[in-house]
């Protein structure tokens, strides 16, 4: 099966080996871009990261590395601990498992780096538990033009992702193929379209994303 990935770089080349490991056929075309945003970085004593782009240009803008951390998820703590954070937590879910995870161990001052526009309001689940300094550190750009593959099936990373592909997928596109998101966030914008199926995530995750690709096959 041909599997598009739409989400950018670096992490779609992780999504394509894991793909691959499945046995199909990854076809790497992301729809954004993802451009780094200059911009002074807030005292904090803890950060917390709702995605690998978030760590990535985080890591480019500052060499700090000795704060808590906390990460959406466990491919986000990964980024982290790989970028030279040593007290990283995962709450192994959503934003607002993230939310929850640090309510119940609050920091001082949170810095929360993010993109320009952010899929989830963690400064707003947070309000009257601790202070949330949010710094834009990124925004992802849509490739222009937009140029679908061949493909059997699409996996949608993001509700931001999806928007995108909404606007410049075209019905015929979408017929007869397959569609996995990783969130109903990130399916709801494609809804409208004639997919054969759609997938949602059970868990906000790649496992979970990946699993109507079946298991790996055997090894010989």
């Amino acid at each position: 099966m041909r599997v598009w990935i739409t989400r950018t770089e670096p992490g779609a080349a992780r999504t394509a080996r894991a793909v691959a490991d499945l046995g199909h056929v990854p076809v790497v075309a992301p729809v954004l871009e993802v451009h780094d945003l200059p911009g002074p970085v807030p005292p904090h004593e803890a950060v917390a990261f709702t995605s690998p782009n978030a760590v990535a240009a985080f890591a480019r803008l500052s060499g700090a590395r000795s704060a808590r951390v906390f990460a959406v998820g466990d491919a986000t703590a990964r980024a982290a601990a790989e970028a030279g954070f040593a007290d990283v937590a995962s709450a192994a879910g959503d934003g607002h498992a993230l939310a929850a995870l640090i309510a119940a161990d609050p920091p001082g001052a949170l810095l929360w780096p993010r993109a320009a526009e952010p899929a989830f309001d963690l400064a707003s689940a947070l309000t009257g538990v601790v202070e949330v300094r949010a710094a834009p550190v990124y925004e992802t750009r849509p490739v222009d033009p937009l140029a679908a593959p061949d493909f059997d099936l699409v996996l949608v990373h993001s509700p931001r992702a999806a928007r995108v592909l909404a606007a410049g997928l075209s019905p015929d596109a979408a017929q007869g193929r397959r569609l996995a998101a990783i969130s109903a966030a990130a399916a709801a914008p494609l809804g409208a379209l004639p997919w054969a199926a759609l997938h949602v995530a059970a868990h906000p995750d790649e496992a979970h994303l990946l699993a109507p690709l079946g298991k790996p096959p055997p090894a010989v």
